[in-house]
């Protein structure tokens, strides 16, 4: 398998050691975002995640490639998905077959980014002329439309309503399973000497209209700064050329599984 993520080097059937299935065949690719493809599986329930090392900033204004970023993005979400699940956090995340792949349930994904913001950084301390690094006094979720050609503009809830995206009843459980989740990694990544910033979520609907978390946690979409030095060990080293960015995203593995 490439390191550049190219779809053409996965393989076409992986071994799978759960549920009682010993082979899953992997079928056509579904989707190919950013940082993603996802592909449909033997199951019509469920579907193949792969990792890719390609890495944007600015709306894909810049591209590049972060060396094993798609292997250590799967692990540390795989991480965080299982910290979440013990605190009553549905997810989609099931297995994952191997270190670039991530089988997940199949959701109708909502087209929302959902950030939640505990500190000044990036476009909230550049729309409000906040110094970064500022604590905010109480987490601010924001949302932002997803679509490319677009650039992802944000909305609040009356638009959200307004197009039908969601109703009042999925966001109000949308903005409580955020805040729940901030609550639960703010917690535990201090006990790894990691400040969480802010991060983006997203989220989808089960086949019974449930909202369950989806996409992704890992510092391609979450900021973190270790708590003594306010180093930046997520993708901000890569948007900002800040060197290092290997290092930092192999430092948050470490710190959250002890891989070395």
């Amino acid at each position: 398998m490439r390191q550049d993520g190219s779809a053409e080097v996965i393989s076409a059937s992986l071994v799978l050691e759960k549920k009682g299935r010993t082979t899953m065949e992997r079928k056509e690719a579904l989707y190919e975002g950013k940082a993603k493809i996802i592909y449909a599986t033997d199951n019509p329930n469920e579907y193949l995640v792969y990792y890719k090392d390609d890495a944007t900033a600015g709306n894909g204004a810049k591209r590049g490639t972060i060396v094993g970023k798609g292997i250590m993005n799967n692990k540390m979400s795989a991480f965080f998905f299982d910290l979440l699940a013990k605190e009553g956090i549905a997810h989609h995340y099931i297995s994952m077959p191997s270190d670039r792949e991530m089988l997940v349930k199949k959701l109708t994904i909502i087209p929302l980014e959902v950030i939640i913001r505990n500190v000044a950084a990036g476009s909230l301390a550049k729309r409000l002329g906040l110094e970064e690094g500022v604590p905010m006094p109480f987490p601010v979720i924001e949302y932002c439309y997803k679509n490319d050609d677009l650039g992802d503009p944000m909305l609040n809830r009356y638009h959200i309503r307004a197009m039908k995206i969601a109703t009042d009843a999925e966001l109000d459980e949308i903005e409580r399973m955020s805040l729940k989740i901030n609550d639960i990694l703010t917690k535990f990544l201090k006990s790894k000497k990691v400040d969480l910033i802010d991060f983006k979520l997203e989220f989808g609907r089960d086949a019974d209209g449930k909202i369950i978390l989806a996409d992704e946690i890992s510092p391609d979409n979450c900021r973190f700064w270790d708590s003594d030095t306010k180093e930046k060990l997520d993708k901000d080293r890569f948007r900002r050329d800040l060197g290092n960015v290997e290092d930092a995203y192999k430092e948050m593995l470490h710190r959250l599984t002890g891989e070395a």
